[in-house]
């Protein structure tokens, strides 16, 4: 059957090269396009599952970290837990332990103070015999030296004396001569007073002259000069009024010059006025100078010969106070060495005690000083075995060396332990010597050598015999008692 409407196909033409090679190259082109398609659409596809796989696995990742989180915060909470629980015990160990160790110091603290306070005690009674001492031998120095001084100071005043007197008779002659020379001087004064007045006299009468004459004309010559000036202002303001202030400035300057030329004309007549007086003066003291001055070449000659004599003095005054004070400096050199010389001595003392005192025992810092273990019998028998003739001198000196009685005290006592412990070191190491023998003649015992074999050895039986001689029946032999060595050595050592 036919179908409705379609209409019948027709024969097709045969294409040609071109159009097949057309329809090829657009076949290509749609592949081409439909492969860049697919492309395209996988790549966004594998973009689409990239980015949901990233979602995913940052999503999952959270989740781990956050459960991972929670087991791990358990776990630190746990060691955490234990470890506050171990600090703390720690820390009330070391609290215990601080406590201890605090009260303790304490303790020690306390027995530091006391044994400082008794050594501070013991440093002090050191401190003020020493300054004892040291007084008696500064009152013995300041005697001597007072002594020096008296007779230096007698020396003095004698020279002194002398010298006041011999100063007052000049005084008495340079004032004779004073008085003749002021007489001189008055005379000659009242006649160059008289001249001056004369010549002050006439020149002030010229003066005056002149003075009136120079008014006069200068009287005139302003007068003329005030009209010019008065016929210039005229014109001048007539002229031109901006130049009147110019003119005032002028007006004030020229009285300003005024006034300056009649101080000038003052500062003139005054310096005219001196220059006469000095004329007259200088004739006047130029006579009195002459005399005055052969006067005075006269006195000169006869004080160098006087301040001769006086530094030939002087000079002999200045040897003997120059060997006086060498003397003194001499002195005091020696007795500033010798004192730092016992300075020195006891600050080494003090710096040996301080040494000496951290060796001290418990009762050397109670009881530093012992008592005499003699009675008083024992002690007058002493001094009866050794009489001594006691000179005033020999009780001066044992009065100064009381203070040291402690110092022997506590030195020989050093020196009693020190030959102690020197006799009990040589009674150990012959208790020592004696052990090692024994010792040995033990381990020669126990061991087999050479050398043990080539000596008695009760130890060493062969066939059921040693080595010992044959001792006696028994009935003839004496029994010891036999203790080891080691038995010894143990309980000993």
């Amino acid at each position: 059957m036919s179908k409705k409407g379609k209409k019948p196909k027709l024969p097709k033409a045969p294409l040609s090269d071109e159009d097949q090679l057309l329809i090829f190259q657009q076949k290509m082109l749609a592949d081409e396009e439909a492969a860049k398609k697919k492309e395209r659409l996988l790549t966004q596809f594998l973009k689409d599952k990239l980015a949901k796989e990233e979602h995913n696995s940052a999503l999952n990742l959270n989740k781990i970290n956050t459960q991972w989180r929670t087991i791990l915060r358990e776990l630190k909470t746990r060691e955490l837990h234990k470890d506050i629980e171990i600090l703390s015990q720690t820390f009330e160990r070391v609290v215990d332990c601080k406590d201890s160790v605090i009260k303790s110091l304490a303790k020690d603290l306390t027995e530091a103070e006391e044994q400082y306070a008794h050594a501070l005690r013991s440093h002090l009674h050191n401190i003020d015999q020493l300054l004892t001492l040291q007084r008696r031998r500064l009152g013995l120095l300041e005697e001597n030296y007072n002594m020096e001084l008296e007779v230096l100071t007698k020396e003095f005043e004698t020279e002194r004396k002398s010298i006041i007197d011999h100063h007052e008779k000049e005084m008495h002659y340079l004032q004779d001569v004073f008085m003749a020379m002021e007489q001189n001087y008055i005379d000659s004064e009242y006649e160059s007073k008289l001249e001056f007045q004369s010549m002050w006299d006439d020149l002030k009468n010229k003066n005056l002259e002149e003075k009136h004459f120079l008014r006069l004309q200068l009287e005139n010559i302003v007068e003329d000069l005030w009209r010019r000036f008065q016929d210039a202002l005229k014109n001048y303001t007539d002229a031109t009024e901006d130049r009147k202030i110019a003119f005032e400035y002028l007006k004030v300057k020229d009285e300003k010059s005024s006034k300056e030329i009649e101080a000038q004309m003052k500062k003139i007549q005054k310096l005219q006025e001196t220059i006469g007086i000095l004329k007259g003066k200088i004739v006047a003291h130029s006579r009195e100078g002459e005399w005055q001055n052969q006067c005075i070449r006269n006195d000169k000659e006869l004080v160098h010969v006087q301040l001769r004599k006086l530094k030939v003095q002087r000079t002999q005054a200045r040897t003997l106070s120059q060997e006086n004070l060498v003397k003194l400096t001499l002195e005091s050199n020696a007795t500033l060495k010798a004192l730092k010389k016992v300075v020195e001595k006891g600050e080494k003392i003090l710096k040996l005690a301080e040494i000496c005192r951290k060796f001290e025992t418990e009762e050397e810092k109670v009881l530093p000083f012992y008592s005499s273990v003699l009675t008083p019998e024992e002690q007058e028998v002493g001094k009866l075995q050794n009489p001594e003739d006691i000179t005033e001198d020999l009780a001066k000196i044992m009065m100064d060396y009381t203070g040291m009685e402690n110092f022997w005290k506590r030195y020989n006592k050093v020196k009693l332990e020190v030959l102690s412990l020197q006799h009990r070191r040589l009674q150990l190491l012959d208790i020592s010597s004696k052990l090692r023998e024994m010792l040995k003649q033990y381990l020669d015992g126990i061991s087999v050598s050479d050398e043990v074999l080539s000596h008695l050895n009760p130890l060493f039986i062969v066939n059921h015999r040693s080595n010992l001689p044959q001792l006696p029946p028994p009935s003839a032999q004496p029994v010891y008692n036999v203790i080891e060595a080691a038995h010894i050595a143990s309980h000993i050592l």
